[in-house]
């Protein structure tokens, strides 16, 4: 017998790791094939940061070669990305003009970086750092040229300008708001972080926005609203992605922010699948990896046919390590009416925390420069725990609290 079909757009992290699941639970159940817009095997994506820092190498950050899919009976297609979906005949179309018919299909296209529409954006020098050939072209960059200019100051922003001066260039971030990774940090964590980096060499612009980017073919400098300007050779988007959906978009799936997916992971085509960034559930679009695991679990036990499984938001922390400075943010740190903050800061040690309590439960945390009880305090956020007992010594973290009760 035949098997059925299963086509895959999109050869990352969300995809891959949904058909890994899927193989442990059916091995044989599938024909499958993969459609990569990359000319790779599946790596880590996250890992990118210390490549572009010289820590590693490309062949470290593969998580699937070539070779796997081979091991498990997998037709990739790197390098050639679907660009049509034929849902009436269920075949999906390559750029090559290469036709593959499916009877479950998986989107995982992820998100493209936002390139700020500023005149200038087209020029030579001006890149996203999203994928390999991005790292690869700043790497290039770095070898002969001196200042770098990075629009961005999340967490993509800060390991991009860690990376770029770890590669010997002159490295300024630019952002918008007054505070660095303002998403996940409260503004007196955001201090210390900049105050820590500003003492490693970066320099920050804050408040700033980016009216041009200049040069004739080729980037020479950044202009800003306030007419300053900066000189720049390369300059680095990182300020936000889109989630990819163009091509479900266009085969009529429906979408809102992103792809609209039940708690199967199911669109509304009961044949179609998606996960990872292209996606939205109950009204969340998502980027980290956490969440895109579970995503994951859930899809592929449903393609096996064992859907019993549904998918359930839940916190996902923040941990950031850039140049020796630790950071941990997890849940609600921000607070609001009926809320109550403990705060804990030690300028000697570089140490500070904040915990948002509300209820007799603790529902967010912001730690720098110690971070080893960041997994409890998570535990805490997801179980809900009565925190009365333990509030005198919450904030010098498990050990203690073990000892106090």
């Amino acid at each position: 017998m035949n098997k059925p079909a299963l086509v895959v757009i999109g050869n990352g992290m969300a995809g891959m790791r949904t058909v890994e699941e899927l193989l442990k639970l059916a091995p044989e159940m599938y024909d499958i094939t993969v459609f990569g817009a990359e000319p790779h095997g599946n790596y880590n994506r996250i890992m990118l940061s210390p490549v572009l820092a010289g820590e590693k190498q490309m062949d470290d950050i593969m998580i699937n070669s070539r070779e796997w899919y081979v091991q498990n009976g997998i037709t990739l297609h790197a390098g050639d990305p679907v660009e049509h979906i034929d849902r009436r005949n269920r075949v999906v179309r390559a750029r090559s003009g290469l036709s593959v018919r499916y009877d479950r299909l998986l989107i995982a296209t992820g998100s493209k970086p936002f390139i700020i529409p500023v005149p200038g954006h087209q020029l030579r020098g001006v890149l996203a750092f999203r994928d390999i050939q991005d790292v690869e072209s700043m790497l290039a960059m770095a070898r002969n040229h001196r200042h770098a200019v990075i629009i961005g100051g999340g967490l993509l922003g800060l390991e991009a300008a860690n990376g770029l001066q770890r590669q010997g260039m002159s490295v300024t971030v630019v952002h918008v708001s007054d505070a660095l990774m303002n998403q996940q940090l409260d503004k007196p964590a955001a201090q210390l972080l900049q105050k820590a980096l500003e003492g490693k060499g970066l320099k920050f612009l804050m408040n700033a926005q980016t009216e041009e980017i200049l040069g004739p073919d080729k980037v020479t400098g950044v202009r800003f609203k306030d007419g300053s300007v900066i000189p720049a050779d390369l300059v680095v988007m990182t300020a936000g992605v889109r989630p990819n959906i163009e091509l479900a978009k266009a085969a009529g799936l429906h979408c809102d922010r992103a792809i609209v997916v039940d708690d199967t992971l199911q669109t509304y085509d009961p044949r179609v699948y998606a996960v990872g960034e292209c996606v939205q559930h109950r009204s969340a679009t998502f980027g980290l990896v956490a969440p895109i695991w579970d995503q994951a679990r859930v899809c592929g036990a449903h393609l096996a046919g064992a859907g019993v499984r549904r998918y359930v938001q839940q916190t996902s922390p923040t941990r950031l390590k850039v140049t020796g400075v630790e950071l941990y943010s997890v849940g609600d740190f921000i607070g609001g009416e009926g809320s109550e903050d403990l705060v804990l800061r030690d300028a000697r040690r570089g140490v500070y925390k904040r915990l948002v309590l509300k209820g007799g439960r603790l529902m967010g945390a912001v730690l720098y420069g110690d971070v080893k009880d960041g997994p409890w305090y998570f535990k805490l956020i997801q179980s809900g725990a009565d925190i009365a007992a333990i509030r005198p010594t919450l904030l010098f973290g498990e050990a203690l609290c073990a000892r106090a009760a």
